[in-house]
């Protein structure tokens, strides 16, 4: 089956008809709007808009289920970055680790010097031996501390947070590609660059990489396909065995993927220069873009929603309980 992540996919729907400079302005506020800390409430809503806005391209759904793969990688090594990096820290640490003071609320003792316990964080209460304290703690939630490792409720909802984030991201991108075309994208990033030209910045070259650039994705992973194939016929196997022949399997790929793609943009430069294709030269356009009033609409709810959460993240923790998951939003690393 041909790969369709990054390729225009011509169908007859609201968001393909729609004028590409409102899309790729919407998407990129979108883009935005996922990178600041909304909560688990936020990254709710703004998956609602964002899945809206692919079931109105009318994508096939098992293109984005195939989506999720990457982001179970990425949700699995960041988990396991965390629980080397994401341990208790603050005045409770030495206490703690020392067996200083009454922890006994906090954690207990298990097998083979490990502890287990909960701190909710940001502050805990103790007994030492000077009476009562509040100690400023990191908040793991529920947590298992052995040796250098230290399992817990913040190393999870943080890996999950991150991989969820870039899942967003990648949907975002394949609507903008799937249901806009390269030429179509270039021009639209012109005219929305275009007030760096008064300060003497190459827009059409910039608008013209980035097309290029997007336009190569979908080839390149064609190609990767070809490749692997072709290497399997050699006896070459990527997907299993060791990780020592996984390991050479994938330089056996990523060699030849880089000559060809070295390769390609050598020819497209030469074609592009055989055809007479100059860079500065002055150009008018055969396709002008117009708006409707669906393109405003759409325009209007997806920036409506990418603005809300912007503000959102600047006032939600001081908002009511009942607008966000205090409890996992205070476990969780933005």
């Amino acid at each position: 089956m041909r790969l369709t992540f990054g390729r225009y996919i011509p169908l007859n729907s609201p968001v393909h008809k729609m004028d590409p400079r409102f899309k790729l302005l919407m998407i990129i506020l979108l883009i935005i709007a996922i990178f600041f800390p909304v909560g688990y409430t936020g990254y709710l809503f703004l998956s609602a808009t964002i899945f809206s806005l692919y079931l109105l391209a009318r994508l096939r759904w098992t293109m984005l289920f195939r989506l999720l793969l990457p982001a179970m990688i990425i949700f699995v090594v960041i988990l396991i970055i965390n629980i080397f990096l994401m341990k208790l820290t603050g005045e409770m640490t030495t206490g703690l680790l020392a067996n200083q003071g009454d922890y006994s609320q906090y954690y207990h003792e298990v097998a083979n010097h490990g502890y287990s316990g909960y701190l909710p964080g940001p502050y805990v209460d103790i007994l030492t031996e000077k009476g009562p304290e509040i100690l400023k703690v990191t908040g793991l939630g529920h947590f298992y501390h052995w040796k250098a490792f230290w399992f817990s409720e913040k190393a999870l909802y943080s890996a999950l947070l991150m991989a969820w984030r870039i899942f967003l991201m990648i949907t975002l991108t394949t609507i903008i590609t799937g249901t806009t075309q390269p030429l179509e994208i270039t021009l639209g990033l012109e005219d929305l660059l275009s007030p760096l030209k008064l300060i003497g910045i190459p827009v059409y070259i910039l608008s013209t990489i980035i097309s290029i650039a997007l336009r190569m994705i979908p080839t390149l992973m064609d190609e990767a396909g070809r490749i692997m194939k072709a290497q399997a016929s050699r006896g070459i196997d990527i997907k299993n065995g060791s990780f020592k022949d996984k390991g050479k399997g994938l330089v056996s790929l990523i060699i030849p993927l880089l000559v060809s793609s070295f390769q390609k943009a050598e020819d497209l430069a030469y074609a592009m220069d055989a055809r007479g294709y100059d860079p500065h030269a002055a150009r008018t356009r055969f396709h002008q873009f117009s708006f409707s009033v669906v393109d405003l609409i759409i325009f209007a709810v997806g920036t409506s929603m990418g603005v809300l959460m912007i503000v959102y993240s600047q006032v939600y923790p001081t908002t009511n309980a009942l607008m966000h998951l205090p409890y996992i939003d205070v476990l969780t690393a933005y």
